[in-house]
């Protein structure tokens, strides 16, 4: 009996199933010739900045043992929680695809030996980073990091000059920012805040009215509830006990050098008390950058942001030494000066 011949419609159905195009992924994003530019001139401008005061520039692997990410961004953060890209490889280790670059910067630092260089060292990065994060504007999945981290300086000059670099980067680029600043003090002064401020959540209800992540955070690890961004636990935010009313002394005399430093180069920045960063590692100075004169979508992105954190590398296995660093976000930064200067400023 001969076969039955296909209608053009199967045929169609046939051809396009094997012809089917593949579409890049959910969150990923191409970088064309003509925006290339633009990356081109941002990222120059970055590495040029951070070479005249002294920063060398540093590569660490996209692919890190997993436990590197658990164990200095913290079980509780959502880096860790709802983020990170993680898979077991064939040979059954656990492997993640870096979400940040602080901790691999910290790993390189130890393995290296740095601790036997000349001190401090400043070294600066870019590369991609990692996250499952909701696609959005100036957010991908994949994005792409300018890092600068001190390592072996426990003076404030040093969170000054991180700071002071990455003004001075958007100042070149004409965006302008504001740096918004806070101290989360160190462990033995953080204490009494953290049981002053799960005290304030168990007074008149307030544990309820927050949001269910909210409500584990309080148990397991308080001040990350003020990192929420939850309408609802924000509103709660008002009453809230301020974390530099109970730093020591020697925290608070570090915050008012660095503000001081601030203040005198006329950097534009403001406190902002509910400041705490999305890690667990960071201590003392905490910082973000926001672009300023923007509608109110764009006003919630943050450029970039760092801290210090002055335990991580003993904690991570090395030798102690304090240390503070900061990231900002290439395509966020191309973002807010194409939306602020024309024409993009020269070279």
């Amino acid at each position: 009996m001969p076969r039955r011949k296909k209608n053009k419609q199967a045929i169609d159905k046939d051809l396009n199933k094997k012809y089917k195009k593949i579409t890049r992924l959910k969150g990923m994003q191409d970088v064309s010739f003509n925006e290339y530019k633009y990356w081109d001139l941002v990222i120059t401008k970055a590495t040029d900045l951070a070479k005249i005061y002294g920063f060398q520039k540093i590569q660490t692997p996209v692919l890190e043992n997993l436990e590197l990410y658990n164990k200095s961004s913290g079980p509780t953060s959502d880096v860790v929680t709802k983020e990170m890209y993680s898979f077991v490889d064939k040979n059954g280790e656990k492997i993640a695809l870096r979400p940040e670059a602080t901790p691999g910067l910290v790993r390189a630092y130890i393995e290296n030996g740095m601790f036997n260089m000349s001190q401090p060292i400043k070294m600066f990065w870019l590369g991609p980073i990692f996250r499952h994060d909701k696609p959005q504007l100036g957010r991908y999945r994949e994005s792409y990091q300018f890092d600068l981290e001190i390592f072996n300086e426990f003076d404030a000059v040093a969170d000054f000059l991180i700071i002071l670099i990455a003004y001075k980067f958007f100042c070149e680029l004409q965006i302008k920012v504001q740096i918004q600043i806070n101290s989360i003090g160190c462990s033995e002064c953080r204490g009494e805040y953290i049981a002053k401020l799960t005290e304030f959540y168990k007074t008149k209800n307030k544990k309820s009215q927050l949001c269910n992540n909210c409500k584990k955070k309080l148990v397991k690890n308080p001040l990350r509830l003020l990192d929420c961004k939850e309408e609802k636990c924000i509103k709660l935010y008002e009453n809230i006990p301020q974390i530099v009313d109970y730093l020591c002394d020697d925290c608070k005399n570090h915050f008012v050098n660095v503000l001081e430093y601030l203040d005198e180069l006329d950097v534009n920045y403001i406190l902002n008390p509910h400041l705490v960063r999305g890690l667990d590692y960071y201590n003392r100075t905490v910082f973000e950058i926001l672009p300023v004169d923007t509608g109110a979508d764009e006003n919630k992105i943050s450029l970039g942001g760092g801290g210090r954190y002055d335990n991580l590398v003993q904690y991570m296995g090395g030798r102690s030494a304090p240390a503070c660093g900061m990231a900002i976000g290439i395509e966020r930064t191309i973002l807010a000066a194409l939306r602020r200067v024309r024409p993009w400023p020269a070279r």
